[in-house]
């Protein structure tokens, strides 16, 4: 791997098809939420229909606890949709069959000639891509359990949510005045609610609020 890919480094927001073949780029893809990335072999190796019906049966707890999820494949188009289909996966697979991201990282996995893959691994982002850690899956061992995805996944959560801990000094207050920022959801719900109040053309002064 890159030596730049560490903790604390800012992994690259490439751009690729998706299984329904749009372009899309990671950092959209994450949003403001963590963001667990699966840089896999693709759907010819069994290790990765492993992890990936393991993801899929613990993706409910992921979709509820605002976390994203991405994996890339060095997959053609129909067998990324394959890939998707056989382990029952609900996030996007993007497609990199040019072996972009397997190039710039530097993980060309050279012991397979005849499939030509990535190293596989795992990454915990938190938002803006920043690596928070990242498993090397070349053995199966290696790649993180669900258990491990937990904790990495609270550190992160811990660090990047201001409302993590209710009891915070401060943030009752913040509530009772009505400044949502701090608060996951209540936060965009107030940043609707300004735009879509925001001062009337005829009214420059804001006379009318």
């Amino acid at each position: 791997m890159r030596s730049d890919i560490r903790p604390g480094g800012t992994f690259p927001d490439y751009e690729l098809p998706d299984h329904t073949n749009v372009p899309r780029r990671l950092s959209r893809l994450q949003g403001d939420d963590p963001l667990i990335l699966t840089l896999a072999r693709g759907h010819y190796c069994p290790k990765e229909h492993q992890q990936h019906l393991e993801l899929a049966a613990f993706y409910p707890k992921i979709a509820v606890a605002y976390t994203q999820v991405v994996t890339i494949a060095t997959d053609e188009h129909h067998e990324l949709q394959e890939f998707r289909a056989s382990v029952g996966a609900q996030w996007p697979f993007l497609a990199d069959p040019g072996r972009i991201v397997q190039q710039d990282l530097d993980i060309a996995e050279y012991t397979d000639p005849d499939h030509n893959p990535m190293i596989p691994h795992t990454l915990v982002l938190k938002p803006g891509l920043v690596v928070h850690s990242v498993y090397n899956g070349y053995w199966f061992w290696g790649r993180p359990s669900v258990a491990d995805l937990w904790r990495d996944l609270r550190e992160v959560s811990r660090e990047i949510r201001p409302d993590w801990d209710l009891s915070t000094p401060g943030l009752r207050e913040k509530w009772d005045r009505g400044d949502h920022s701090p608060f996951h959801g209540w936060n965009r719900r107030a940043a609707a609610r300004a735009t879509s109040t925001g001062p009337n053309p005829d009214d420059p002064a804001g006379r009318d609020r």
